[in-house]
């Protein structure tokens, strides 16, 4: 075995000192509990605060229970559908499919349910406003078929439920406001 010479051993043991010294260095600072600088001003929440503004949410359980009625009109009346459920912000929160609901109305239901939130109108209601303003229909994400109906509070949209793949809109409508009845019990 061929001995290292004095000065390649100092130079390796330098190395791997200031490599051991670099790890344990980031360990502390990863593993530190202490925040680097302190947030400059935290927002109380206050009612008369001004800049905020407080907004009601449906829970998962109640988005869920709201599906689930949909789904369960729909089935009885021997209709294969899928039900979603969207906030306020048109974000899914529940989509139920149910057994032998077609490819397309997984999509359908989530876009009625944005559109009916998006306009707090039944998506009914909007397809009839298409006669006046046809480049409605050109907004993403929206879909202008029967179907959708919004979930109020005190008159505001909260969330929206969307019903597709029954053989008319008026019958996917019907079941998405079946959906919206089982919250108000």
């Amino acid at each position: 075995m061929k001995k290292l010479s004095l000065r390649t051993r100092v130079l390796t043991g330098a190395v791997a000192a200031a490599a051991l010294s670099a790890g344990t260095f980031g360990a502390l600072s990863a593993n530190a509990t202490e925040p680097a600088v302190a947030p400059a001003v935290a927002v109380q929440a206050d009612p008369a605060n001004k800049n905020l503004q407080q907004s009601t949410h449906l829970t998962v359980a109640a988005a869920t229970e709201a599906a689930q009625a949909a789904l369960d009109a729909a089935e009885d009346e021997n209709q294969r559908v899928t039900v979603a459920v969207v906030d306020r912000n048109g974000n899914t929160v529940v989509t139920l499919r149910g057994d032998g609901a077609g490819p397309q109305s997984y999509e359908s239901a989530e876009r009625k349910a944005y559109t009916a939130v998006s306009w707090n109108a039944p998506t009914s209601e909007l397809a009839k406003r298409l006669a006046q303003a046809p480049n409605l229909k050109d907004i993403p994400g929206t879909l202008f078929l029967g179907g959708g109906a919004p979930v109020q509070v005190k008159g505001a949209p909260i969330a929206g439920i969307g019903v597709a793949g029954a053989p008319s809109g008026d019958l996917d409508e019907k079941f998405a406001r079946a959906g919206v009845a089982a919250l108000g019990k």
